[in-house]
């Protein structure tokens, strides 16, 4: 387990897009999706989180949560992953709900990336070896700390 701790958003952010970065250059051969795992109480630095991990993926177009249509999904011109699929499972009262939206194809696939936020709502159709990240607030208003488990 790794722990991160961060100050600003900024911060949140520049930790995203490093272990995007990482994540890009490990050598794993995969047979379904990179699935980040997120979840923690609102306003706990998710979808911020998200943005750095995108830009970290070479994303450069505006980065906003899909809290109301579900999920976004972007191109990604890396050399094993195609797509990066951002959905948001906040309003999603059931997991069979997003797999009749297409998310067992997303995921099976190791072409692409895929980052949940409020993962736990559906985590009985997450895929065996996800990444969990774990977020809370801090002692004070601004420090967030991030938990990853892989």
């Amino acid at each position: 387990m790794h722990s991160y701790k961060t100050d600003s958003s900024k911060e949140t952010q520049k930790i995203a897009a490093g272990l995007a970065k990482k994540f890009l250059r490990a050598k794993t051969k995969r047979k379904n999706a990179l699935v980040f795992a997120l979840m923690g109480e609102l306003g706990s630095g998710k979808t911020t989180f998200v943005q750095g991990f995108l830009r970290g993926l070479g994303i450069k177009k505006k980065i906003t949560s899909p809290t109301f249509v579900i999920a976004k999904n972007y191109k990604l011109k890396t050399k094993n992953y195609k797509q990066a699929y951002h959905i948001d499972c906040y309003r999603i009262k059931k997991a069979d709900e997003l797999l009749k939206l297409g998310l067992r194809e997303v995921l099976e696939n190791p072409q692409n990336i895929v980052l949940i936020e409020w993962a736990e709502k559906i985590k009985k159709i997450l895929p065996k070896n996800f990444v969990w990240l774990k977020f809370k607030h801090g002692p004070k208003e601004n420090i967030r700390v991030i938990r990853l488990n892989s």
